[in-house]
């Protein structure tokens, strides 16, 4: 089995690489939801969560609120910190356990670990990755792609990006980037003759 890793910014393109990637027959293991999975009712991370930032976040049904959630952690950073601390292990676990199936179902899979927060995440946990897929726009397009796409203010975009990792910081991990300043056609070729690659 390879294990490959997918990272990049927040509106960077990288879902556009993965669903590409999953086209060509990758096998796809999604951080985010994972993420969601480790916080559902019943689960120990959703406990520590409203125990550090309160039962408000929890909606009727048991839920989390993960947009007031969001709103607490995104201008924080102490509080971003804290919540990564009790999420990441979480996430990292539940990796593991989903890699362990998939490689007894499929020897000879490859597989994608759509990562978002790979630089913020790797130092506590690190996976052995084969390759790592950094998926790379200015912070200007970005900015402007969730503002005009997601119907983010100016101020929450950049509160966004600022929470993340700096370009700098994903693609000094990179073993292949993908530029995605150009047209989602672009990017789409860029995919293919990478997959071309990985499968060789």
């Amino acid at each position: 089995m390879k294990l490959i890793a997918l990272t990049g910014g927040i509106a960077s393109g990288k879902s556009t690489v993965s669903a590409r990637l999953a086209e060509h027959g990758a096998v796809i293991l999604d951080a985010d939801k994972l993420a969601r999975e480790i916080v559902e009712p019943g689960q120990p991370a959703l406990a520590k969560v409203v125990a550090e930032f309160g039962e408000h976040l929890l909606l009727p049904d048991g839920s989390l609120d993960r947009p007031a959630l969001g709103s607490i952690v995104f201008n924080n950073s102490a509080a971003l910190k804290t919540l990564n601390d009790i999420t990441h292990p979480a996430v990292w676990e539940l990796g593991q356990a989903k890699l362990r199936a998939i490689e007894a179902e499929d020897p000879n899979a490859i597989v994608i670990y759509d990562v978002p927060l790979l630089v913020e995440a790797s130092a506590a946990r690190p996976m052995q990755f084969e390759k790592i897929i950094v998926v790379n726009a200015r912070r200007d397009e970005r900015i402007r792609r969730m503002v005009a796409d997601r119907g983010m203010s100016q101020a929450e975009a950049e509160a966004r990006v600022g929470a993340q990792a700096t370009d700098a910081e994903r693609l000094a991990m990179a073993d292949y980037v993908l530029d995605n300043d150009g047209t989602r056609e672009e990017l789409l070729d860029a995919v293919d003759e990478l997959w071309a690659t990985l499968s060789a």
